[in-house]
């Protein structure tokens, strides 16, 4: 694949994350745990904005797509039967060198520690030992005995959650084949090369869809969620050009898989192309092997045509830390601004994203502007997330927003206070527009559906 042509703004993407309360490194205080990271209070609101609009698009505005929130706990035969227990390995190698850990199918990406400049191996004196299989699963205890009976995990993917209950599920709705299980959930995986922010870690979230189908058909609905899918990244602001398919094919594909398809975006610089979301058609191998496992028939009865099948799943599963550093890659810009000497960085989130929506000022700290704009502040608190700050010139605040993504301010100004007016200036076109004040809330609301 050609490397990316896009600008690499990931080093300045994390100092703005920290600065403004995007994201934190977990635990940070004490040094930083390995590839964890917090959400701050802008990261949470555009992280949850991301999945109510998922939700939005594939629970709420559909009628054959139900919700599931699974426990991450399960019992320790799931992982057998899914083949995670046995076959959920990297290879990894270690440098008796400078003592770092790499997967041994990935030396090409990776960088010995100690000389940046060369690969691990190509140092002189480094010696690599043989690869051995490492397992990417958390592993604990229930109950209060530490023995191999009472060993569980960490779930490393939220699918499984969603095979063990498809029957609970479909006959609590009473849904019929084709229909789909919804979730969003926490996974964890104990990667030996995380890196690059947000987009490889230890923990992080998936928002998964497996679409139960009758065999036969599955590739006609593999071809429908391959194209759907990608419309509803496109619908979030994500740049048509950034955005491409990536077949899997050959040892690329997963032995259970029929066909798969990444959807992938352009991060820019070393990054490039990576998957955000991944279409598979897992066939009938998850509900088999469950079956197998757990001698409990997970058939479906298709009353009209009197049979009996184990459906095919196609799977749509989306990260959604990935996805919320793509968008904020996407949106990330340092602008000149006309008659201005200084520039500004601005985050050109989709308005239904964005962390706040509506800052309010005041122009000054007198003459009841403060109070006419708490109190414009306080309204529109109610019906969407309101910034208010009366501190530094009003470019300064201007500034202050367009970093975060804030589509619209609001400015109380002495003519506010004799005619009931304020202006409205708008972060993409920086256009400013005299209305009243009691419209404010139905001019933005308007604007960030």
């Amino acid at each position: 694949m050609p490397a990316s042509t896009q600008p690499d703004v990931m080093d300045k993407l994390v100092s703005l994350a920290k600065r403004r309360g995007f994201i934190f490194q977990s635990s940070e205080i004490y040094g930083g745990a390995g590839s964890v990271w917090d959400y701050g209070p802008l990261g949470v609101e555009l992280k949850k904005n991301l999945k109510d609009a998922w939700w939005h698009a594939m629970v709420r505005l559909r009628d054959d797509i139900e919700g599931l929130d699974a426990a991450i706990l399960m019992h320790p035969r799931v992982w057998e039967a899914s083949g995670h227990v046995a076959g959920f390995t990297d290879p990894l190698v270690d440098c008796r060198t400078c003592k770092g850990r790499f997967r041994a199918d990935k030396l090409q990406d990776a960088r010995c520690p100690q000389k940046p400049s060369k690969r691990p191996g190509e140092a002189e004196q480094c010696q690599l030992t043989e690869p051995r299989l490492f397992n990417l699963m958390f592993k604990t205890f229930m109950g209060p005995v530490e023995e191999s009976a009472a060993t569980v995990y960490l779930r490393p993917e939220t699918a499984q959650g969603i095979f063990v209950n498809f029957l609970n599920v479909q006959q609590s709705t009473r849904q019929k084949v084709p229909f789909g299980i919804a979730q969003i959930g926490k996974a964890f995986r104990n990667e030996i090369t995380p890196g690059n922010f947000i987009f490889r870690t230890r923990e992080f979230e998936q928002m998964e869809m497996q679409f139960f189908v009758e065999p036969g058909t599955d590739m006609e609905w593999f071809q429908f969620w391959k194209e759907e899918r990608m419309r509803w990244h496109q619908g979030l602001g994500l740049a048509a050009a950034r955005l491409n398919y990536h077949e899997h094919q050959g040892s690329e594909l997963a032995h259970y898989a029929r066909a798969a398809f990444d959807i992938e975006f352009d991060f820019g610089g070393t990054l490039g192309f990576q998957e955000v979301e991944g279409i598979h058609n897992r066939g009938d191998f998850d509900l088999s092997r469950h079956q197998e496992y757990s001698g409990k028939k997970l058939e479906y009865f298709d009353q009209p045509k009197n049979k009996r099948y184990l459906p095919y799943v196609i799977e749509t599963s989306v990260g959604a830390d990935r996805t919320t550093l793509a968008l904020l890659v996407n949106a990330y810009r340092e602008e000149t601004v006309q008659g201005e000497e200084e520039g500004r960085t601005v985050l050109r989130l989709s308005p239904s994203l964005a962390p706040i929506k509506a800052a309010v000022f005041a122009l000054t700290k007198k003459d009841g502007m403060p109070e006419m704009a708490h109190r414009i502040a306080s309204s529109l608190r109610q019906h969407f997330p309101t910034d208010y700050d009366e501190t530094g010139s009003i470019g300064k605040r201007y500034r202050r927003q367009d970093e975060v993504g804030t589509p619209f301010c609001i400015t109380v100004d002495g003519e506010s206070v004799k005619d009931g007016t304020v202006t409205v200036r708008d972060r993409d076109t920086l256009s400013q527009d005299r209305i009243a004040a009691d419209a404010v809330r139905d001019y933005v609301r308007e604007r960030i559906a």
